[in-house]
This record gives C-alpha cells, sequence and structure tokens, in this order.
C-alpha cells in the first residue's frame, strides 16, 4: 500500500502499488520511508520510462564501417558478418540510409585476433583514443568497444533533430539488431501509449513550445522536452489509435521518414491515423476538440506550474 499525497502535500489517498498506474493521478504523488515517486532534478514529472541517449562511438571512426565499404569488409572478413550491426544516427533513422558498425561486446579477445581487418580497426581505434583528451584516454583499456554500450531488446526511438516542416516527429520501436548513436534518444520500456502520446499534436505543441533550435530545426531534449512534460491520465484507446501509425506506416516499406512525415508527400492513410491519434491524446487530457495550439500551450503551463508548486511544498515538509 502507497499514500500518494495531493498538491497540498498533506491530504493523500492509499493505493495498491502494483494497481496503479501513476499517470491515472496527476495531482497524487507517493512519498515512502525509502523512496518517493515525485520526480527528482532530471528525472520524468511523472512515472515514465526513462529517455536515454543512443551511444556515442569516440573511436575515431575506425569501428564504422560505411554501406559502400560494407560488402567488400565481409567478402574479406566473413567470420566478422555476426559481429557487425545497423547503425543509425538522426540521418539514418529518417532519411532510411544504411550504416553499418563494428559491435564486439561478446567478442573474446581470441576472436577478435582471428580476424585481421577487426584487429587492425580496433587496434587504430585504441591508438586515436590515446591520442585524446584525457576522458578519451581511458576508454584506451576497451579499444574494441564503443564508449556507450546500450543496446535494449527493444526501444523506442526519439531523433534529436529535426526540421520544423514536419508536423510530427519521426518517432519508432527498434530491436537489438540496431545500434543507435547519440544523435539519438532511447526509451527502452516504452509501451504504444507512451508512443502515442509522444507522437501526438499535444506533445508537438509542448515540443514547439520549450524546445531549443539547431538553425530552423528542433532540437528535442530529455531534460527540457521530456523530462518536464506533463503526461494524460494513461487511457487504453491511446494504445489502439498509435497501433494504428504503425500499422499505415507498413503500407509503404520503402518510403523513409523523410518521405511519410514531408507535409507534401505524407500519405492520406497516416495522415488520418495520426489524427485519430490526435483526438484519442486530446480526449485523455480532457482537451475539448477545437482547442487552439495556444489554448493548450496555455494548459500545459498551468500543469507545469502547479506541479512545480508541488516540488516546492513537498520539499519543505
Amino acid at each position: 500500500m502507497v499514500k500518494l499525497y495531493d498538491t497540498t502535500g498533506f491530504g493523500y489517498i492509499e493505493v495498491e502499488v502494483e494497481q496503479f498506474y501513476s499517470n491515472d493521478y496527476p495531482i497524487f504523488f507517493a512519498k515512502t520511508g525509502k523512496d518517493t515517486y515525485l520526480r527528482d532534478l532530471g528525472q520524468p514529472i511523472y512515472t515514465v520510462p526513462e529517455m536515454l541517449t543512443g551511444n556515442r562511438p569516440a573511436d575515431g571512426g575506425h569501428l564504422i564501417i560505411e554501406a559502400k565499404d560494407y560488402d567488400d569488409f565481409i567478402r574479406r572478413e566473413p567470420n566478422a558478418k555476426k559481429y557487425i550491426k545497423r547503425l543509425i544516427g538522426s540521418r539514418e533513422f529518417i532519411q532510411g540510409k544504411k550504416r553499418f558498425c563494428l559491435w564486439l561486446v561478446d567478442c573474446p579477445p581470441n576472436e577478435i585476433r582471428k580476424m585481421p581487418l577487426v584487429y587492425e580497426r580496433v587496434k587504430a581505434c585504441k591508438e586515436d583514443r590515446l591520442n585524446g583528451a584525457p576522458d578519451r584516454q581511458k576508454l584506451a583499456a576497451t579499444p574494441w568497444l564503443f564508449r556507450d554500450i546500450r543496446n535494449p531488446l527493444r526501444c523506442l526511438v526519439v531523433p534529436k533533430v529535426s526540421g520544423e516542416r514536419r508536423e510530427y516527429i519521426p518517432m519508432d520501436f527498434v530491436d537489438n539488431d540496431v545500434i543507435l548513436t547519440d544523435l539519438l534518444f532511447m526509451i527502452p520500456e516504452a509501451k504504444y501509449f507512451h508512443f502515442g502520446v509522444l507522437t501526438s499534436l499535444p506533445h508537438m505543441t509542448w515540443m514547439r513550445m520549450v524546445a531549443g533550435r539547431l538553425r530552423n530545426d528542433y532540437r528535442y531534449s530529455v531534460d527540457v522536452v521530456y523530462n518536464n512534460f506533463p503526461w494524460p491520465p494513461f487511457w487504453r484507446e491511446v494504445e489502439k489509435t498509435a497501433s494504428k501509425i504503425l500499422m499505415a506506416r507498413k503500407n509503404y516499406p520503402e518510403a523513409s521518414f523523410a518521405d511519410l512525415y514531408d507535409p507534401v508527400t505524407m500519405p492520406a492513410d497516416l495522415r488520418a491515423a495520426h489524427e485519430e491519434n490526435d483526438r484519442a491524446v486530446m480526449a485523455a487530457y480532457d482537451f475539448p476538440k477545437n482547442m487552439t495550439e495556444l489554448q493548450m500551450q496555455t494548459a500545459f503551463l498551468k500543469m507545469y506550474d502547479s506541479l512545480t508548486k508541488f516540488d516546492e511544498i513537498y520539499n519543505s515538509l
């Protein structure tokens, strides 16, 4: 049993931990003797899956195999194929470009030494790191690995940068056959509900209001955009509409996200699926159907203000 305190910091309700989804209680926050469901600095306001940055190679390019070199590399070093995975950053993710990398996390040293081309790349990576800054030099102890080695079984991908012409930032689920670079964010425990909310008009409205810019593109962030986003209560209808977006995309297997989310060429069925999802998410917030973007921004600011005020009350107890 957990006590969920309201915004006064004193009134509370009691619920079983395993029976509640915290977003069902947007004005309540749990605090216990050992831990708290109230956000800490740098954590989401609500109990939602953590968003992480992808993998920074810090390899001088030696563990990366460009698409034009892939076939020749495999021909010359066929035993390396099982240690090669697709590598995607924002460009590869949005434009559908191909790139690869040596992912040697589970490769024993004797295997590396049996593959001359792989060994030479690992050796070059070590030398590059030794010639770098002190923090980079430390990575020379494991030159067969990226600086980060996050490769969850499945995760939701969000690009760090997306063009302002797109009405929706392209997002998608990928499995562990793909390695994400640090130009992408990943949410390993995301479900359809999280995808549906994040790819919706309300979240895009929030993002456009608070995100930074890189020239004319939106620059998504963990701390400012994701962690401070006021989520709606959980509603299963959003799971259904989110799945329809994924199904609509399957009708265009050769199209990249750049093709699908260009406002000029966006397919009608994909647009319809997004609009249905927008309505479901707005209903989860109890927003009126004809709500303008400015009204939505005002509503979000009020939600955020009430949540941050609760932080002040809680921390003063």
